[in-house]
């Protein structure tokens, strides 16, 4: 199957080439139009049924007509001269929020939008006063827009509300300011375009300057990121249109994250095929291209293949999750790289067909035999002193697990937002009301009847949640419309996105509503607190859960690729340690050394199934180069010199740019968004260049061919000592890209170079 896609994509390249660029750019233009239709801004929706925060969220929708997707924006209105308002202020105001709630809002549509397609978000808010600080000094407003706090069409809508409310109340003598997760969002988002826009350029600069280095070729510096960046927006859009034909909800990180990690592996897929074509075209100079990037692509289409397949299987456990938004991650991903494991097979192979020796110019690296390097000194420290770089590699992450130490995990942001103007209007709210009054808890009282409720029917509920710990008020019961349910808010002492406010809802609050619920009625508590309380609940549960099922999962893809028993146990160990490593340097930098309130609830997860799924690309690609090296004849040390000294730089190389990749999301306006960028780059680089090019290959160094216990390396029949052939070995190895030198213990000099695989 996948010599039969890379042998019709290296005959006919044109047409693969022309499918790709037709389908691929339709798709990405089309999912980036439709991606905000298929996202969820509300974590309460990614509850399981089970939860009390989730049943809050059906009452309010069903009972109270909550829609999915409102967002709320507050609204401050004070005098400009900072004096209390007065009646005549007050009575301006409500004339002002009766005008706002009468006037339509047309959104203004722009070149990110596409009318027929994109949502048009034009709509009527509806804005009714909240309350008045104690001292006058300020009153609040509440505003109603409907649509995703995300897309930018709905960002358009909310700057077009703020201009035209600045305007009324200025022409009033009033100064506004205004703050919620909608202005919040906006505000960032426009104090980040311009770090955003250079931060990306950056990271395209690096992927190719690091191109350029290793290669000294134009196409191929600027081409492998030009096809994948295709490719990556082909696959968000199969996502976005898979997520529309099944109804699946994304979380508003996913289509990003997806953007990432593609560009990451798949620019990682196009190294190792330019490592192994630039090889092959040295080692058969006179056969013609196409021929070589048919053989080429065969070959290494069985370790990409590999690679992808462990991704996928490792994202699949999340498929056991029940946190909604883990069980959208996993398929999404899954997805997203299977189709670039598809291009991998078709549309690359058939660039470099298209090519051929033109990929590599005006470099003369196909005409020359490579120079000892790092890489060659970096192999020969590994095979000599293997003890002493176990030992530093293992007490290196050991050093940084420490940081595990006291980890505490942050359900809300993940960590201290920047300044913006919206954050400054939320401070100065603060300053004059509790912290809760912005974003109350709500709880939801309905009758296991259904028959009507009226005040006297709530009993002493009311008196019960206003006399909890931690409680500031309780304001007056609201019906609905047939008086089924009631809603009443309970404004906490500690903001909504904290820990206390987490502890006591999950507390005196919730203990508070189900004591006092009068026979008959039953009480839910909801809001931001709640759901959060909820949502580590049920993460917690997730995480103990999806950890052993990965990990058993990929211990046995590796135990099925490298037919070992003792060298999985070596490569789970190092990627559990490397893992411990990363999660305790984030915990270091954000929590213990940054102040942040703990580390994302989404890292641990995230980063285990990123550094362990995408390290052990790596440590199998020098794991199976090990095992190819040992079956030759010489001691165990010269063959983990020659695996370690023709891998490095593809493993260097592609782990330097994934981490590139994952990188350019820590300087993301997100919090949660930039740790997750540190931590997964930290990851990558810890397990390309500390795990797979010094620890693996020192424990193998110290171990010798009983690694590979219980198969006999090294005493194959046909792979016998003198051979000097080596064995018939499909996998990653055949990527491994450097080229060794005539003479070279093992190499036949009669090839010149070193060449891996089947033909070696």
């Amino acid at each position: 199957m996948i010599r039969a896609l890379t042998g019709f994509s290296t005959r006919r390249p044109w047409r693969v080439i022309v499918v790709w660029a037709v389908l691929g750019i339709f798709v990405a233009i089309a999912g980036q139009a439709l991606v905000f239709r298929v996202t969820q801004t509300d974590s309460a929706g990614f509850l399981p049924a089970e939860y009390d925060a989730a049943a809050a969220l059906r009452v309010a929708r069903e009972e109270f007509g909550a829609e999915p997707d409102t967002d709320a924006v507050t609204v401050l209105v004070a005098r400009r001269d900072g004096e209390p308002l007065q009646d005549a202020d007050r009575t301006g105001v409500a004339e002002v929020a009766r005008e706002l709630s009468a006037t339509r809002l047309t959104m203004p549509w722009t070149d990110e939008q596409i009318p027929g397609i994109s949502t048009d978000y034009s709509q009527v808010p509806r804005v009714e006063p909240v309350m008045t600080a104690p001292d006058g000094s300020f009153t609040l407003l509440g505003a109603r827009l409907r649509g995703n706090a995300t897309d930018p069409g709905m960002h358009s809508v909310y700057r077009a509300f703020h201009d035209r409310a600045e305007q009324e109340f200025a022409e009033a003598g009033m100064r506004t300011g205004f703050t919620g997760g909608l202005a919040d969002t906006v505000d960032r988002a426009d104090a980040e375009e311009s770090t955003q826009t250079v931060v990306g350029l950056v990271m395209v600069g690096l992927i190719v300057l690091i191109n350029v280095l290793v290669f000294r070729s134009v196409l191929a510096a600027f081409l492998p990121l030009f096809a994948v960046s295709v490719v990556g927006g082909a696959a968000a859009g199969t996502v976005v249109g898979a997520a529309l034909l099944t109804g699946f909800r994304l979380d508003p990180g996913t289509p990003g994250m997806i953007g990432t990690v593609l560009i990451g592996i798949g620019v990682d897929y196009f190294l190792f095929l330019l490592f192994r074509f630039r090889e092959e075209l040295r080692r058969r100079p006179r056969d013609h291209h196409r021929l070589v990037a048919a053989d080429v692509a065969g070959r290494v289409g069985t370790a990409v293949t590999s690679a992808a397949l462990t991704i996928v299987a490792a994202f699949a456990t999340l498929g056991l999750a029940t946190f909604g938004q883990f069980r959208v991650l996993g398929p999404s991903v899954a997805v997203s790289v299977l189709v670039m494991l598809l291009a991998s097979l078709t549309l690359m192979p058939a660039l470099l067909a298209v090519t051929g020796r033109r990929m590599f110019w005006p470099s003369r690296s196909l005409t020359k035999v490579p120079r000892s390097g790092l890489a060659d000194r970096t192999a020969r420290l590994v095979a000599r002193r293997p003890l002493p770089v176990l030992v530093a590699s293992v007490a290196c992450l050991g050093a940084l697990s420490f940081g595990v130490a006291g980890i505490r995990m942050d359900f809300a942001t993940g960590g201290t937002p920047r300044e913006t103007a919206a954050a400054a209007t939320a401070r100065e709210i603060a300053g004059a009301l509790p912290p809760g009054v912005s974003d109350p808890t709500t709880v939801y009282v309905t009758a296991d009847d259904g028959r009507p409720l009226s005040t006297g029917a709530l009993g002493g509920l009311p008196r019960a949640l206003a006399d909890a710990d931690g409680v500031g008020k309780v304001s007056a019961p609201v019906f609905n419309a047939d008086r089924t349910a009631a809603r009443l808010d309970v404004y906490l002492t500690a903001g909504a996105q904290t820990q206390q406010a987490r502890d006591l809802v999950t507390g005196p609050v919730r203990h508070a509503a189900r004591a006092a619920a009068p026979a008959g009625l039953t009480a839910h508590v909801g809001g931001t607190a709640a759901v959060f309380a909820d949502v580590a609940e049920a993460v917690d549960r997730d995480l103990r859960t999806v950890f052993p099922v990965a990990a058993a999962l990929i211990a046995l893809i590796l135990l099925v690729l490298l037919r070992s028993l003792l060298a999985p146990v070596v490569l789970m160990l190092g990627v559990g340690l490397c893992f411990t490593g990363t999660l305790g340097a984030s915990a270091l930098v954000f929590q213990h050394l940054g102040g942040e309130p703990g580390v994302n609830f989404v890292l641990p997860l995230v980063l285990f199934l990123f550094v362990v799924a995408l390290g052990t690309d790596y440590n199998i690609l020098i794991s199976d180069r090990l095992r190819e090296e040992m079956t030759r004849t010489g001691s165990a040390r010269a063959a983990v010199t020659r695996a370690v000294r023709h891998t490095a730089p593809a493993i260097a190389t592609a782990g330097v740019v994934l981490a590139a990749s994952f990188g350019s999301l820590a300087v993301n306006a997100e919090p949660s968004t930039r740790q997750i960028g540190f931590a997964t780059a930290l990851g990558i680089l810890l397990s390309a260049f500390l795990l797979s090019l010094l620890l693996v290959p020192s424990a193998a160094a110290l171990l010798g061919r009983g690694m590979w216990w219980p198969v006999r390396v090294g005493q194959d029949r046909d792979n016998a000592p003198g051979t000097g052939t080596a064995p018939d070995v499909p996998g990653v190895a055949d990527v491994a890209g450097a080229s060794g030198a005539p003479g070279d213990p093992g190499v036949p000099a009669e090839h010149g170079v070193h060449r891996a695989g089947p033909s070696a």
